[in-house]
């Protein structure tokens, strides 16, 4: 994942989506009760607990502690609190946290040495964060803190661990096949890449005549007849390919 357009922006987007989080999480109790103040609690813990491993990693990895990973180990604690946070303490919540940015840490990190297109690190963000914090759910839950739930494995049911590798399993085939199908109804009546030259200029410039990132201040405008035109779009150059 390369460096952000703007890292006040990336920060402040990080903030954001914890906001939002606490919603999106709290708010599937559907109810102002003790679950959603459970849901809450923990959506606040294991991203904490996620950015001070993840940022301890970054340090003692690269000897920096940096924002964007910063920002990067928030987003994945929320993704891996979310099948959890109703049903585990808020104690299990700082151990999930904690335990879910090693599997995405170090996913990123053997992403980055290969040609693997990923910008954003979604994979590692969110398949792999979300399959960590589904796979400790079965190890952490506690049906005191949810009776419609059930113990985990640490609480005298190993069961739940297989119960939620066989849905961490079952989604992941749902969606390989549900995506394969759609991509290949899509491709009989649309190209799903653009060419090489449309990629190197950008697909802001050559789908939208815009560019929020020019090289100097500011951002630019293609005229329509440009931007409809890859002919005429503007000459591919290592430094254009970059941003």
């Amino acid at each position: 994942m390369g460096p952000p357009g703007s890292l006040s922006l990336a920060l402040l987007g990080a903030g954001l989506l914890w906001f939002g989080w606490f919603g999106f999480n709290g708010g599937s109790a559907l109810a102002a009760n003790e679950l959603a103040a459970l849901a809450f609690t923990n959506t606040f813990l294991a991203p904490m607990a996620t950015l001070v491993v993840w940022t301890l990693l970054d340090y003692l990895r690269t000897g920096r502690a940096t924002a964007v990973g910063g920002a990067t180990g928030i987003v994945v604690g929320l993704v891996a609190i979310t099948p959890a946070a109703g049903f585990v303490s808020p104690a299990g919540a700082l151990i999930l946290g904690a335990v879910a940015a090693l599997p995405s840490y170090f996913t990123i990190a053997l992403r980055s040495r290969t040609r693997i297109d990923d910008s954003l690190d979604v994979f590692a963000g969110h398949g792999v964060g979300g399959l960590t914090g589904a796979l400790l759910t079965g190890i952490l839950a506690q049906k005191v803190w949810n009776s419609a739930g059930n113990d985990g494995l640490l609480y005298g049911n190993p069961a739940q661990l297989g119960v939620q590798a066989l849905g961490c399993v079952s989604a992941a085939l749902y969606a390989a096949l549900m995506t394969f199908i759609i991509l290949k109804a899509m491709a009989l009546v649309v190209s799903l890449r653009a060419v090489p030259r449309t990629e190197g200029v950008g697909m802001d410039v050559s789908q939208h005549g815009e560019e929020a990132y020019a090289s100097g201040e500011g951002s630019i405008l293609v005229p329509p007849e440009v931007a409809a035109d890859d002919e005429r779009l503007p000459a591919f150059t290592p430094q254009v390919a970059s941003r």
